[in-house]
């Protein structure tokens, strides 16, 4: 399948989307999928991948002659952005009009969900005699709005508004008129012999990405944060040529609240899904540890853009620029969990590519976000790295960043894969 970044980023309305748009793109290119509940047969030179709950994805390429020297060389991003989410079956009427209740997923910027067309999409759980099975739904029609209060209602709203979410964004989505529910909405996507059993739906943008500027020197998306990094991640990993080592591609979930469930980063995704691709190879746990010493890993997770209409917020000595590079993102307190030898993995294989790279700083009173990347070290404790694409608009619902960069991720994440980075304690070996 060939699919561009726009095509990408308009159909991954949810985490759930994303995966499956992910899924989708591994079978069209060969690869097998697996179930976690099946043991693994494996073969040299394999590509596989397994999805866990619906929302992370692991794809990885077997060596194409495994050896003791094979190690993991892994990079990680994460489908999940901030947004609104239903609250299950809880809707009232004022006014003459049906309204929906949310709560907010992530630290997203509230006031910019208002006065625009959104829709609706996620999964829904159905049971069918004594079956229970998940299907993804999305709705391709303007379904709701979050109306702000008219300014002759209230004089002080540019003087810095703040938004009540349990009383002032609901979205309203049908009149007093009867079918006007959720339950009417969803009984396309179920059949006669089934019924409704729950739902994890989400709102979501309308507006489609596109370029902006003179030249077209910017993208401007919902969800670039992280699905930006992820679809360069994943292009890279598939054009890359296998090796003696096990390239591994994976997405995780749930990043934007904490990465602590099934499908995070702070789960055992990673961990047993390593654990038994290598022991498909008949070797016991002693090599594994071995092999886990030498392995690395990239996290691409997007980085803040020195904004230029608030440059007071970054660093004034190391400004981030748009369509000027990678970012390798560092943070004394470990926030990232980059250092001086997991950076200069980034670094070299920039140097080797004619790749640009720039190093994030946060302002030193302000203190900034994390990633997936230290939590990921706490169940596979490998050299790693957090980088990301520099953005304006973080956690927005509509995002931008430059159109040049997302190709140098590319170029960057094919390289790495293609290259065997060996760790050997505190050093570093490019073969």
């Amino acid at each position: 399948m060939d699919m561009n970044i726009f095509d990408f980023l308009n159909a991954s309305h949810t985490q759930f989307h994303s995966v499956n748009v992910m899924k989708e793109i591994l079978l069209a290119n060969g690869f097998k999928e697996l179930e976690e509940g099946s043991k693994l047969e494996l073969e040299e030179n394999g590509k596989y991948f397994v999805v866990r709950n619906l929302t992370s994805i692991l794809a990885f390429k077997t060596p194409n002659k495994f050896s003791k020297e094979s190690h993991f060389q892994i990079m990680a991003s994460h489908s999940d952005s901030p947004c609104f989410k239903l609250k299950e079956n809880i809707e009232s009427l004022n006014a003459g009009i049906k309204k929906l209740t949310v709560e907010p997923y992530g630290g997203l910027i509230h006031s910019v969900w208002l006065d625009k067309p959104l829709s609706i999409a996620g999964r829904i759980v159905v049971k069918k005699g004594n079956i229970i099975d998940s299907r993804l739904v999305s709705f391709d029609k303007n379904l709701c709005i979050i109306p702000n209060a008219a300014i002759h209602l209230n004089r002080q709203i540019n003087d810095g508004n703040k938004y009540n979410p349990q009383t002032q964004l609901c979205p309203i989505f049908a009149g007093e008129e009867e079918p006007n529910s959720i339950k009417d909405l969803l009984k396309p996507f179920i059949k006669e012999d089934e019924e409704l059993v729950s739902y994890d739906l989400y709102l979501y943008n309308r507006e489609k990405a596109s370029f902006i500027g003179m030249n077209d020197e910017f993208i401007a998306s919902p969800k670039l944060d992280d699905l930006a990094c992820a679809y360069s991640s994943l292009i890279g990993f598939l054009q890359a040529k296998s090796t003696q080592n096990f390239n591994i591609f994976i997405c995780f979930d749930n990043e934007e609240v904490g990465s602590m469930s099934i499908n995070g980063a702070d789960s055992d995704f990673l961990e047993q899904s390593l654990k038994r691709m290598y022991f498909a190879f008949n070797k016991d746990e002693e090599d594994y540890l071995a092999s886990l010493a030498s392995s690395s890993l990239i996290s691409g997770d997007n980085a803040h853009a020195t904004h230029p209409n608030y440059p007071e917020l970054s660093e004034p000595n190391a400004p981030i620029l748009l369509n000027k590079g990678i970012v390798v993102k560092h943070n004394a307190n470990m926030r990232y969990c980059s250092d001086a030898l997991s950076s200069s993995l980034i670094k070299t294989l920039c140097e080797e590519n004619n790749l640009k790279y720039q190093d994030y700083y946060n302002r030193s009173d302000i203190r900034g976000g994390s990633t997936l990347g230290n939590i990921s070290i706490t169940k596979v404790s490998i050299l790693s790295v957090d980088i990301g694409l520099a953005q304006l608009a973080m956690h927005s619902n509509y995002e931008t960043m430059g159109s040049k960069d997302y190709i140098d991720l590319i170029t960057l994440s094919k390289a790495y894969f293609e290259k065997n980075i060996e760790v050997k304690n505190s050093s570093l070996s490019f073969k």
